[in-house]
């Protein structure tokens, strides 16, 4: 990828981040403080895609920060990829709330707020062209792969993304901080397999890359 290709990349996203920026079709847009359209390298082998930004994320216009994005990074160190590597972003680019009498609470985005944000997830992917998209939870797998997607039974399966991109899907890291006793060890062993398979196809694809060592475990200290 020359350097020609790659500026002109960003472009084409900044200039996208300000259409999402602008967009307000849904009730979130009204509410968010930033728009959280992704961030990473804009020619990365590995996209990775959540389902919508929480309320730090919703603060920092960042994806994937704070604990689950702690943990996030430890995944991909876990197969030797840095955040800076790939490019993260969410099916909807605006945090989905819930009022509640404590204040706002997260909630898994609607299926009409993700309609309204696909054109914008499209143009990442169009632009990005990765070479992997890993789909992290159930929101964001049904986005791809429909409504009637059952992740604890469905996961860790290669399934044919857009524009015919492998999509997977694994559990997100805020599930897995949610587990307790030995069932955090359990979805660690079946989200580490899935990252192993990733880690593979983006071998795959990089032509005359030398393989990367198997690690001894995931997200360890």
């Amino acid at each position: 990828m020359s350097v020609t290709q790659r500026e002109q990349r960003a472009r084409d996203l900044a200039d996208a981040a300000a259409l999402a920026e602008a967009c307000r079709k849904c009730a979130i847009g009204a509410q968010r403080q930033r728009n959280v359209y992704g961030e990473g390298d804009p020619c990365a082998g590995l996209m990775l895609v959540g389902e919508g930004p929480g309320e730090t994320e919703d603060r920092l216009g960042r994806p994937f920060v704070g604990r689950a994005g702690e943990l996030l990074n430890k995944m991909l160190a876990a197969v030797d990829l840095a955040r800076e590597d790939v490019y993260i972003c969410n099916v909807v680019k605006c945090r989905p709330t819930l009022g509640t009498p404590g204040g706002l609470r997260n909630r898994p985005p609607d299926p009409q707020e993700m309609a309204n944000c696909r054109p914008f997830l499209d143009r990442q992917i169009e632009i990005i062209r990765p070479s992997v998209i890993l789909a992290l939870g159930a929101p964001a797998a049904k986005s791809f792969l429909g409504a009637g997607f059952q992740i604890t039974k469905m996961r860790g399966r290669w399934y044919e993304g857009p524009a015919g991109t492998p999509l997977m899907v694994t559990f997100h890291p805020a599930y897995v901080l949610r587990q307790t006793g030995g069932e955090i060890n359990a979805v660690k062993r079946l989200v580490w397999n899935d990252l192993k398979q990733i880690r593979s196809k983006l071998d795959e694809a990089a032509a005359g890359r030398a393989p990367v060592p198997e690690q001894a475990s995931l997200f360890e200290g």
